[in-house]
């Protein structure tokens, strides 16, 4: 359990490596938590059960630094010229290791994507780069967003779909010394 207190609901994170962790805004009890692990077991033991590994991302020999390098080359290769495509400027990309996020846009027009996105099929880095670069045009996952994103990237579910499948595994990736 982690009490954040931004949290407006409880929510669970099933990440790639550790348990589930529920985090609760301030004020909830344990006997709520305890409730709510209860309520949503089934759905734990399922993303647990996803857990199983099949992108062979442990056959792979990448040092952070060259990833990283691969990373940001690749993402400003489809930055600019989606960005072109779409008649939308960045203002800088910054390729950092975060861990919640695939990809953020700041309201200065930066663009931050987590390194690990090289480690996926090509399809899905660049549905993150136009994701992003459609919250320049619309800040926010409202209706709108959507709608843009859909016209911008018609088949983006499946890109969707697949990190949600196989994110946890990026994440767990852990670079050669």
């Amino acid at each position: 359990m982690r009490v954040s207190p931004r949290a407006r609901r409880w929510r669970i994170e099933v990440g790639a490596n550790g348990p589930p962790v529920v985090v609760v805004p301030r004020g909830t009890s344990r006997a709520d938590v305890a409730r709510i692990v209860e309520g949503r077991r089934g759905w734990i033991e399922r993303q647990l059960a996803r857990r199983v590994p099949v992108l062979g991302l442990d056959r792979v020999r990448l040092e952070a630094r060259e990833a990283r390098r691969l990373a940001r080359a690749r993402i400003v290769a489809v930055a600019e010229r989606e960005a072109r495509r779409l008649g939308v400027a960045y203002e800088r990309i910054a390729i950092r290791d975060q861990r919640t996020r695939w990809g953020s846009c700041s309201t200065r027009g930066t663009l931050s994507f987590y390194w690990r996105l090289v480690l996926a099929p090509a399809a899905v880095l660049e549905y993150v780069v136009v994701h992003e670069l459609c919250h320049l045009c619309e800040p926010n996952h409202s209706p709108r967003f959507w709608a843009l994103l859909e016209s911008a990237r018609p088949g983006f579910r499946v890109e969707k779909a697949w990190l949600a499948r196989h994110g946890w595994e990026l994440q767990r990736f852990i670079p050669a010394a």
